[in-house]
């Protein structure tokens, strides 16, 4: 052995050596060292704002003044909604339903009554809003609370019939009790129910209403402390409204009246009146009940007849169809039915004081999924067009994406295409100003553009402005004009058009969605509009406009034990895609007794020409179809590439990848088939079918060799072709004729196309120390593929949305033994493929469900103009890499840790003049090849970062080493994690993190390329399904989920754009004037108008007594220095203590400093004054005194 080679050896070992003491992976060797500037000081989680209608509403209120309405939900969650942009949401410590709100009228403070017997004072003189007092109820159940205007005790009334009092400034209770014993009759010998309304009376605040639930209600007079006058209704209360002069007040009732009475007339109602009843037969009779009138207010008007507005009262059969609002004016009647239960309403009048004359000028119906603003002073009483994003759910949403750092001209352009469609819809609004107009807009704002995509059940998507705190909807497609219209699918699915998966390519405008009947549709944009058609075979290359569709079958042999005892019934010969040769062509089925359904899909593309106005039109359907009585694959990842004009779909079971350029599937096959000789897996067969009989389906493909079921029908010369196991793409002067052989060969060569198994501990591609990828060559003969295999998805909803059911076993053999496996992540790239690689090339890299990540090569055109005619070549490169857990996500990375770019061409608008092939001859963009080293030692100059539900790695490359690599997680499992760009505040430029959302509520963040650890922390446990399947991170630190059906929360990472939430979030309280009480006339004032006023503060205060402790409990809130001294045990508290202190001390410091400087001016005046005596009398004798 000669000295050199010597050297080299001691100096591995002494690497190895090295490695070993440091007790890490050592550093892949790079040109230039990476420079990380994140640090744990960058990352803050914080919620931003929450978008859409609140979830489950069950109280409102309304600040006349203010003009800002609140919606309370049984969820805890309180929206503040002011003008168009003021939208703020806070949350209840408790998830405990708001029976009702009441705001403290141009004080900004609001008051929140829940069911678990408890008040919250609000307080919203700042940004987000805080409980400064709270008050529990032990022994009593509060039904119902009533605060005057511009008064400081609250009335509660009880479930016992008892009302108590509650001054609102301290929250402390007072000794004043009004027991309902004494305030109903003596003769009276039932209990009156709970207390189901309190108001005091418009002009003589000393007397207070109280309604009882089974239909008694007294005048109480406060002063007195005793009841005044006492009434009895025929039918149980519902709700009473005053009318403005004090003298008369209307009730609501169960059986769908209204009575009308007289303050001083005790014995019976003025008038009692059924809307809605049909007249009795016979005359005196009662009407037939209808359905209870819930609420009802009576609001008057200048020179007019008053309004009377109610919800319910309706006759049974007309209340099963629709629930309605009534507005009763004089002989006129007009009921607005609605699409959605009434929670409740209100109307909005000109003053506060309910002493005045109302003038109500519109009416505010909060509904179960949709609030609606009616117009009274317009004719018809039409709607106001609705400002908020409250129509998020106008269908369920099943798919969401968040995209931010645009680019500049995307939202213009979407907008541009969406306002026709948006001048159309406010045809038959109001054409007032919206009504809600209090707080004011934040003076911060994100400098970069934001845009939200949403997926309904109906097939829609909605396309969102989110660059503020914001959302402004942009423009809406519809997928499912697409299709045929039917109520289900084929599989019985009832929302067979419902998007599952959202991919955009922002720089090329390219849009694909894929959907839940199998199917993948690509959409280009365009400003013209377009009358397109499915086009045949035949006229692809016609001088028209029209819609491909393919179908595409993803089947693999089913594999083979090696074991005698395992016998395997003859299965069908695989099945290629195919592309629809006529937009009528009917789709094969097999005609077997059992009524198996093959080779169809779940809906039909339509036939004819379809319109489709400026923005989205389809450009290629990918549909998969039935194969042997099995359902087509659930789409598991989508991905589009502008520049290479591929598109590629994993599925439960296999990949295809599409050439929407050419319109044709270049590879179509099922996971297994993949790894070729490199399966790592041991994969139980199918079980064993009956043979069914052959349908027309099975007869035409036994006819069929392999390289024709390659092909398209006829028609298209040679639409697909296979050559030494690479997958070509169709071309008229590249296809090749093939013999074809007859049914020995047919029989033996799929005999010998089943490969062996991998035992048990001879896997070529296990993770191994290092992490290193297999490169097992070349793999030939992949497209021959036998048998069907589906897959579930291991992440899926149990019987309860909320409950989960997936297979954690990190055992090997229970994964050796899977037959199944998705495609979860796809990645298209300019990378390197194998270890001996010098330059990049265009590849698809795919993460399976199993922790596998394997890498496809593409071959393109060397030249734009050759890209529609010469094939495309995909072919597995051999490299397999293992991790732990399913795949979540794979980027890219140059060798100074920036993240590479994706490939991809600008948006052109296309000349509908031209030929299809005139229009694919797009400039490629240059591709960035990387050049060797000049040196024979291959150099890495990549980073791929590969993040698994368990852990994550970084793989340098070409050499596929593992350069990083931290444990995510051990007790749980991430279930959604992207690469994303990160402001750093040490630099003030970006930087590239790991983030991860873990299934036990934690947010993780890594640093890369060294995934050092930059955030844990606990945000959102896993309650709900809905939050797995539709939380993404973004660019800028940001995130987003779905929070409940029709809510989407945006969070933020990011510690610069939490410091600026303060001023991105707008005003809830303005300082504004209180208008003037009516003047009472001088009649009114001579005759006795009203009561003297009521002096609460002596009636209610100290004077009345303690109230006893066991009735309720004070509890301070956080708004104020009251949670303060609560929070006493905690850091934050010792710190806010600390800095009370400090503050106090400087003060008083302060107060001695001044005490001093007037103590030495009064020292100076003093002896200035000595002085002058003394000059005064220094000459002078005693006796001259």
């Amino acid at each position: 052995m000669s000295a050199k080679a010597t050297m080299k050896k001691f100096a591995s070992i002494g690497r190895v050596l090295d490695g070993l003491r440091s007790g890490s992976t050592p550093t892949p060797k790079a040109e230039n060292e990476i420079v990380e500037t994140l640090s744990s000081e960058d990352f803050t989680i914080n919620k931003v704002v929450r978008h859409g209608f609140p979830y489950k509403p069950s109280a409102m209120a309304y600040d006349p003044v203010q003009h800002i309405l609140v919606i309370g939900s049984e969820n805890g969650s309180l929206r503040i909604f002011g003008q168009p942009g003021v939208d703020c949401h806070v949350r209840h410590d408790e998830d405990v339903a708001v029976l009702q709100l009441i705001f403290l009228v141009n004080e900004g403070a609001l008051v929140s009554v829940c069911a678990d017997d408890s008040l919250h004072l609000w307080n919203l003189r700042q940004k987000k809003p805080a409980i400064l007092h709270s008050l529990k109820f032990n022994r009593e159940r509060i039904t119902y609370t009533h605060l005057p205007f511009q008064s400081k005790w609250l009335y509660i009334g009880t479930e016992r019939g008892n009302i108590h009092i509650v001054n609102i400034e301290s929250f402390i209770l007072s000794g004043y009790v009004i027991n309902w014993n004494k305030a109903i009759e003596l003769s009276r010998k039932t209990h009156p129910g709970p207390v189901v309304h309190l108001s005091d009376n418009p002009i003589d605040s000393n007397k207070l209403l109280i309604g009882f639930e089974s239909g008694a209600l007294v005048l109480w007079d406060l002063r007195n402390k005793q009841a005044e006058y006492r009434y009895s209704c025929s039918a149980p209360l519902r709700s009473v409204s005053w009318n403005h002069e004090g003298k008369q007040f209307m009730c609501s009732h169960t059986d769908g009246s209204l009575s009308l009475w007289h303050v001083r007339t005790t014995t019976k109602p003025h008038n009692i009146m059924y809307p809605h009843a049909r007249p009795p037969l016979v005359k005196g009779a009662r009407p037939d009940p209808c359905t209870p009138i819930n609420k009802v207010e009576w609001r008057t008007c200048k020179g007019q007849d008053p309004y009377i507005i109610f919800s319910g009262g309706l006759s049974y059969e007309k209340a099963a169809k629709q629930p309605s609002l009534t507005i009763m004016q004089g002989k006129n009647t007009t009921v607005l039915e609605m699409e959605h239960p009434i929670m409740d309403f209100m109307s909005l009048c000109e003053t506060p004081w309910p002493s005045d004359i109302h003038e109500p000028y519109a009416i505010v119906v909060l509904l179960e999924n949709d609030m609606v603003v009616v117009d009274l002073n317009s004719p018809g009483y039409p709607c106001f067009e609705n400002p908020y994003p409250m129509d998020l759910h106008e269908s369920p949403v099943t798919c969401v994406q968040y995209y931010a750092d645009c680019p500049p001209d995307i939202i213009p352009a979407l907008y541009s295409v969406g306002s026709s469609s948006q001048q159309k819809k406010r045809m038959g609004y109001s054409k007032k100003e919206w009504p809600v107009k209090g707080g004011e807009w934040g003076t911060g704002g994100n400098s970069y553009p934001e845009i939200i995509i949403t997926g309904h059940a109906d097939g829609s998507l909605k396309f969102w402005d989110a660059s503020a705190v914001t959302l402004q909807v942009l423009y809406k497609l519809k997928t499912a004009k697409v299709f045929e219209k039917k109520g289900k699918s084929v599989d019985g699915e009832e929302d067979p058009y419902a998007i599952q998966i959202i991919n955009m390519c922002l720089d090329s405008r390219l849009f694909c969605v894929a959907g839940a009947s199998g199917h993948v549709i690509l959409f280009r944009y365009s400003k013209q509009e377009a009358q397109l058609e499915q086009l045949t075979v035949k006229r692809r290359n016609e001088r028209k406009e029209g819609i491909t569709s393919i179908e595409i079958s993803i089947v693999y042999e089913a594999e083979e034990l090696e074991s005698p005892d395992c016998e395997l019934p003859p299965t069908p010969i695989g099945r290629n895609a195919s592309t629809s040769s006529s937009s009528t062509a009917p789709h094969m089925s097999s005609s077997s007794g059992e009524g198996v359904k093959d080779n169809v899909t779940n809906i039909k593309v339509r036939s004819g020409g379809v319109k489709f106005p400026p923005g989205y039109q389809p450009d290629v359907i990918c549909q998969f179809v039935w194969m042997d009585g099995e359902p087509p694959p659930t789409v598991t990842s989508l991905e589009c590439n502008s520049a290479y004009g591929l598109m590629a779909i994993g599925t439960a079971n296999g990949i295809a990848i599409v050439d929407f350029i050419q319109k044709t599937c270049l590879l179509n096959m099922g996971t297994p088939d993949l790894y070729g000789s490199a399966d790592p897996y041991q994969r139980t067969p199918r079980s064993p079918k009956r043979n069914k009989p052959q349908g027309l389906g099975d007869i035409v493909e036994q006819g069929m060799t392999e390289p024709e079921r390659c092909r398209s029908p006829p028609g298209n010369s040679g639409n697909s072709d296979q050559q030494n196991g690479v997958c070509l793409s169709p071309t008229s002067n590249n296809s090749k004729k093939e013999k074809r052989p007859n049914d020995a060969q047919l029989k033996r060569s799929k005999s010998q196309g089943t490969r062996k198994l991998l035992k048990k501990g001879e896997s070529t591609a296990s993770e191994g120390g290092n992490g290193e990828g297999i490169d097992v060559g070349c793999m030939g003969g992949f497209m021959n593929t036998d048998g069907a295999s589906r897959c579930s998805s291991l992440l899926t909803p149990d019987r309860g949305e909320g409950s989960f059911t997936r297979s954690r076993s990190s055992s090997m053999s229970s994964l050796e033994r899977e037959s199944k496996e998705a495609i979860n992540c796809l990645a298209f790239a300019e990378s390197y493929t194998t270890k001996t690689d010098l330059i990049t090339v265009p590849c698809l890299w795919v993460g399976t469900s199993l922790g596998s990540v394997l890498v496809i090569v593409i071959t393109l055109p060397s030249s734009c103009e050759q890209r529609p005619s010469e094939p495309v070549i995909v072919s597995p490169s051999g490299t397999v890499l293992r991790l732990k857990g399913a795949i979540l996500c794979m980027s890219f990375l140059d060798f100074t840790g920036n993240v590479l770019p994706l490939q991809s061409e600008p948006w052109r608008e296309m000349n509908p003049k031209e030929t299809p092939k005139e229009k694919t001859k797009r400039d490629i963009p240059a591709r960035p090849k990387m050049s060797p080293s000049s040196s024979t030692e291959i150099v890495d100059r990549q980073f791929v970062v590969i993040c698994s539900e368990k852990q994550a790695k970084v793989i340098s490359l070409p050499s596929q080493t593992c350069a990083y690599r931290v444990k995510v997680t051990e007790t749980s499992y991430a279930l959604k994690s992207d690469v994303i760009s990160m402001p750093t505040k040490s630099s003030g430029r970006e930087a590239c993190c790991l983030a991860c959302y873990i299934a036990n509520g934690h947010i993780m963040a890594f640093a890369v390329p060294s995934l050092r650890p930059m955030l844990d922390s606990e945000y959102l446990p896993l309650t709900d399904y809905r939050i797995a399947r539709t939380f993404c991170f973004t660019n800028h630190g940001q995130a987003l989920y779905l929070c409940s059906p029709t809510e989407m929360q945006r969070v933020t990472l990011c510690t610069e754009t939490s410091e600026n939430l303060q001023e991105m979030l707008g005003d809830l309280f303005l300082p504004v004037d209180t208008p003037e009480a009516p003047s009472k006339g001088f009649f009114k004032g001579l005759f006795g108008g009203g009561g003297g006023a009521l002096d609460r503060e002596e009636l209610f205060g100290e004077s009345s007594g303690k109230a006893s402790k066991s009735v309720a409990k004070h509890i301070p809130g956080t708004g104020g220095m009251e949670g303060v001294k609560a929070a006493s045990g905690g850091v934050a508290a010792e710190l806010q203590k600390a800095r009370l202190a400090l503050n106090e001390r400087g003060e008083k410091l302060g107060e001695l400093e001044d005490r001093t400087a007037q103590m030495m001016a009064n020292a100076d005046n003093f002896s200035q004054a000595a002085h002058q005596i003394m000059q005064k009398y220094k000459d002078k004798k005693w006796y001259q005194f």
